[in-house]
C-alpha cells in the first residue's frame, strides 16, 4: 500500500470514528442532557457570587411572582452579583439574572428580558446550543469513552456552562425569541413596549465607554438590535400599546 493510500484509509478511519462518536452523543436522551446541564449550572454558581437574600433577591422574586415553569420544566432563578449587563436560562429552566442588568433596568424591562430568555429554554434553542456544545468540546470524547454523560470531569461541565453564558443564537431564533418574550409580557398583563425599551438600554449602554465591556457579551449575541427594537415597537403600538 502507498504512503497516500495508507493516509487516505488513516483519514477516512478518523472520520468513522468522529461519526461514530458524534452519533453516539446525538443519541443521548433529553433527560441525560438537562442533567448535565443542571450539573454545569452548579459549576457555574460555584464560579460566581449567588446572592440569597437582600434587596437585588426580593425584586427578582417580586418580579418573577408566578413564573414557575414553561412547557413542564421549572423555573428556578437567582441573582448573579457583578456589574456585567446580562442574564441567561438553560434548558433545565435555570435562570439567571445579573445585578448589573438589575441596576440598568426597571422591573418590566428585567421581565421582558427573562421573557426573552426563557422563549429560548421553550423553544429548545438553549437544548440545541448544549448539544451542539457537547459536540465541539472535550465532552464528545468523554462520552465515546465512557458511553454516558453521567461522568463528566468538573472542567468540562465548567466548559459547557460558561457556552451557556455566551450562547450565540441565530437571527431566526433570536426573533423567535423575542415574539415568545413579547406574548409574555402580554400574558403576564404587563405592557410589550417594555420590551424594545430594554432593548434600547442594551443598545446605548454598549455605545457608552464606562459600560461597553459590561454590556458587550449580550449585546454581542443580539443581531441588529436597531431592527428588533423597531420591530417590538410596531408591534406593540399596532396591538394598541402605549409607549409608558
Amino acid at each position: 500500500m502507498t504512503l497516500a493510500s495508507c493516509s487516505a484509509s488513516y483519514d477516512s478511519a478518523r472520520m468513522l470514528q468522529g461519526g461514530l462518536k458524534i452519533t453516539q452523543a446525538l443519541t443521548i436522551s433529553n433527560a441525560d442532557i438537562q442533567s448535565s446541564v443542571t450539573a454545569s449550572v452548579a459549576q457555574l454558581d460555584a464560579q460566581n457570587t449567588v446572592l440569597t437574600s437582600g434587596s437585588y433577591v426580593t425584586r427578582l422574586n417580586n418580579i418573577t411572582k408566578g413564573l414557575t415553569e414553561v412547557n413542564g420544566i421549572p423555573l428556578k432563578f437567582k441573582v448573579y452579583k457583578t456589574n456585567e449587563v446580562n442574564a441567561f436560562a438553560c434548558a433545565d429552566g435555570n435562570v439567571r439574572v445579573y445585578t448589573g442588568l438589575m441596576d440598568l433596568m426597571t422591573d418590566e424591562e428585567v421581565l421582558s428580558v427573562i421573557g426573552h430568555e426563557v422563549g429560548h429554554v421553550a423553544l429548545e434553542h438553549s437544548l440545541n446550543a448544549y448539544k451542539n456544545a457537547l459536540l465541539t468540546s472535550a465532552a464528545r470524547d468523554a462520552i465515546a469513552a465512557q458511553g454516558t454523560i453521567a461522568n463528566l470531569t468538573d472542567s468540562i461541565l465548567g466548559e459547557l456552562g460558561e457556552s451557556m453564558v455566551q450562547a450565540k443564537f441565530s437571527r431566526k431564533q433570536e426573533t423567535a425569541a423575542d415574539d415568545f418574550g413579547y406574548d409574555f409580557m402580554k400574558g403576564a398583563g404587563r405592557n410589550p413596549w417594555h420590551m424594545a425599551m430594554a432593548f434600547e438600554k442594551l443598545q446605548s449602554a454598549s455605545g457608552s465607554a464606562s459600560t461597553a465591556n459590561q454590556v458587550a457579551q449580550m449585546f454581542s449575541s443580539h443581531p441588529d438590535t436597531a431592527s428588533r427594537i423597531e420591530r417590538v415597537s410596531k408591534k406593540a403600538s399596532k396591538d394598541g400599546y402605549t409607549r409608558p
